[in-house]
């Protein structure tokens, strides 16, 4: 836990088809930290739009930002035009070499791997891509929320939520989480038990896969670039 009065600097990446929900869930927690200001960084100052057609404002471009405390990196089918982008992946490295904790939420994850932040560590990302993970040198685990040192991993969009919670409660214990998930009253009941591939009914697992097939294949030859380049050693089979 952070002294409470050292004051936070909280940042959260934001791009062209991010998932507004991997931005704007965990949002409703890092904003409300005491003792933190809390800023969206975009990689320049100008709007853009969520994967539904949702216009988000950056406050400010990657190249204002100060030394972040915490660096929040969503996901989404955005993520993709990231992965290659050198100064994007640049300037996370170094906000995580000086950064109190690192949190990405669902595809998010992938980003943070390829810019070389996964390598050695357990993490998790949307369930669909979590057999991508080893090809940034890191281990999936099937949790909604993963913590391996200052790396926070969250699971799919609104799990984004759950890891948050647990960011503010590493930064200012759980009393000040508690207190925030109160404001939110965020006591999730959902109306059908079908929030994960175990438990949905199998032609609802099979329509999210072919409606993701597309872009999963993308990320699959991606993510084989990226393992090159890092220079991973793959399981066998992958």
């Amino acid at each position: 836990m952070i002294p409470q009065d050292q004051s936070l600097q909280i940042g959260s990446l934001l791009f062209e088809e991010l998932d507004q929900i991997d931005l704007t869930g965990p949002f409703e927690v890092l904003s409300r930290i005491p003792n933190a200001t809390y800023r969206i960084y975009g990689l320049s100052a100008d709007p853009v739009r969520d994967v539904k057609g949702l216009r988000l404002i950056p406050d400010a471009a990657l190249s204002e930002a100060p030394q972040l405390d915490v660096l929040h990196v969503p996901g989404g089918p955005g993520q993709e035009a990231l992965m290659a982008d050198e100064a994007v992946l640049g300037w996370i490295r170094r906000q995580a070499a000086g950064a109190q904790i690192v949190f990405s939420v669902c595809t998010g994850a992938l980003i943070c791997g390829a810019a070389g932040l996964l390598k050695g560590r357990r993490a998790t990302t949307y369930w669909a891509a979590l057999h991508l993970l080893p090809y940034f040198g890191a281990t999936p685990v099937s949790e909604r929320v993963v913590v391996d040192g200052n790396l926070v991993c969250a699971a799919g969009v609104t799990a984004g939520i759950d890891g948050a919670l647990r960011v503010a409660a590493l930064l200012r214990g759980d009393a000040a989480a508690e207190t925030i998930q109160l404001y939110m009253q965020y006591a999730p009941e959902p109306p059908f038990n079908a929030g994960s591939p175990e438990t949905a009914p199998p032609e609802a697992v099979a329509a999210v896969r072919a409606s993701a097939a597309e872009i999963m294949a993308r990320r699959e030859i991606t993510a084989r670039a990226v393992a090159k380049r890092l220079g991973v050693t793959l399981p066998s089979g992958l």
